[in-house]
């Protein structure tokens, strides 16, 4: 049994893809729901088919949980559980941005805990309805010494039975620096501007703020043992995912939009953070993060 822990849009992408007879969704803590777990799922080739998907019992030991919360909310769900989790059983991290997969990895050492990479596009536009929006793939690999080489392949098999693209990666911290630079340089834009993600690159914000933007985050990688990267070629692959998603909305706008609390802290924040604690400056990480922050819910 395959448990989701976060029944957001890509938790839901995920029960929707994998087989259905092995896919739970974990309660919230206090929560005894009565029905199933069910929503409408627009496919990539248009279909669109009704998903129901149980809760995982109390009896019910999973053999791997995938967590689809958002990065804020990650170590609260997991101590929620672990107490009733054999420690054994892989926890795989879908988390935007950096930091929660570090904090969860420090507070279970000793368990198989694994961080994912994914390009998938997920959202819901409303409560029951979700749409795949655009083919990715997946990156899987360990963030603890016990999630080693035979796990990482089994856990990358079990992902693959959803016909989603799944790649296993020695390196996923460097997959996931190659993701943050993405969504530092694209989300919080989208959010302040309140438009999709191609319309940012004519925007006066954005212009006047991505070369100092992409210039912190190329300091940042160095100091972080990351591969030495050029501002400008940061800056490229910024804007040509915006020119390839122009049209998307990012978790970030529709965060905003919904009222919901955003990742930024794991995003720019944690850029900001880091540049503390290294002693490198990040003035344009620093306004879009506090910018940002201003138009979350308390």
């Amino acid at each position: 049994m395959i448990a989701i822990l976060g029944a957001g849009a890509m938790g839901r992408l995920w029960a929707a893809s994998l087989p259905a007879d092995e896919t739970a969704v974990i309660a919230r803590p206090g929560q005894s729901p009565d029905t199933p777990l069910s929503y409408t799922f627009l496919a990539l080739d248009g279909s669109e088919r009704t998903v129901t998907v149980p809760w995982l019992a109390p009896s019910q030991v999973p053999e791997l949980v995938l967590v689809t919360t958002k990065a804020g909310d990650t170590l609260t769900a997991l101590e929620a559980i672990t107490d009733t989790l054999p420690p054994t059983v892989p926890i795989v991290l879908f988390q935007n941005g950096l930091g929660s997969q570090q904090q969860v990895a420090e507070r279970w050492p000793e368990r198989p805990v694994l961080a994912a990479s994914t390009t998938e596009g997920a959202n819901r536009p409303s409560p029951g309805r979700v749409v795949h929006a655009g083919a990715g793939a997946t990156w899987l690999g360990p963030m603890t010494e016990s999630a080693n080489a035979i796990i990482l392949a089994e856990c990358a098999a079990t992902l693959a039975s959803s016909g989603l693209t799944v790649h296993p990666e020695s390196d996923i911290l460097g997959r996931l620096w190659q993701k943050l630079v993405i969504n530092a340089g694209i989300n919080p834009f989208t959010a302040l501007l309140d438009c999709p993600n191609g319309d940012i690159l004519h925007a006066e914000l954005f212009q006047n703020h991505i070369d100092g933007l992409c210039q912190e985050i190329a300091n940042l990688m160095e100091a972080e043992g990351q591969p030495k990267q050029a501002p400008s070629a940061l800056r490229e692959r910024i804007e040509t995912i915006a020119r390839n998603t122009a049209r998307n909305t990012s978790s970030m706008r529709s965060d905003i939009q919904n009222g919901r609390a955003t990742e930024i802290d794991y995003i720019n924040g944690f850029l900001v953070r880091l540049g503390q604690s290294k002693g490198i400056a990040t003035p344009v990480n620093q306004m879009l993060a506090e910018r940002v922050q201003q138009l979350s819910p308390n």
